[in-house]
């Protein structure tokens, strides 16, 4: 499977939805991660730590939302709501009572 992890772009949020171990479970059985560039830093991971561990460093957000499993740590904001799709499996944390426009958004990518 082919899992992306763009960088948050949440005000204040730091953390990155997988750690540079956790590539290394995935890549070991056999899948391809997509790690938008340096979306660890905020939690003390470099793009080269993914590298060693086997993950792709893309350039953009639309790369790693091009996956087939995205995996972020806090729900997608508006202007990340132009990356879903129908085929796409999220998995994230999400707020949809204080979100209604997200859900709305979901809803209508069939996401």
């Amino acid at each position: 499977m082919l899992i992306g992890i763009p960088k948050e772009i949440k005000n204040n949020e730091n953390r990155v939805a997988l750690t540079p171990a956790g590539v290394h479970s995935l890549v070991s059985r056999g899948h391809r991660v997509l790690i938008e560039t340096n979306a660890g830093l905020g939690s003390g991971f470099t793009d080269a730590d993914y590298q060693k561990q086997g993950a792709e460093i893309v350039a953009t957000a639309a790369e790693a939302w091009a996956a087939e499993l995205v995996v972020k740590v806090k729900e997608p904001l508006a202007s990340e709501y132009g990356y879903l799709r129908d085929d796409l499996l999220l998995f994230t944390y999400l707020h949809m009572a204080a979100a209604p426009e997200l859900a709305g958004a979901m809803l209508a990518a069939k996401t």
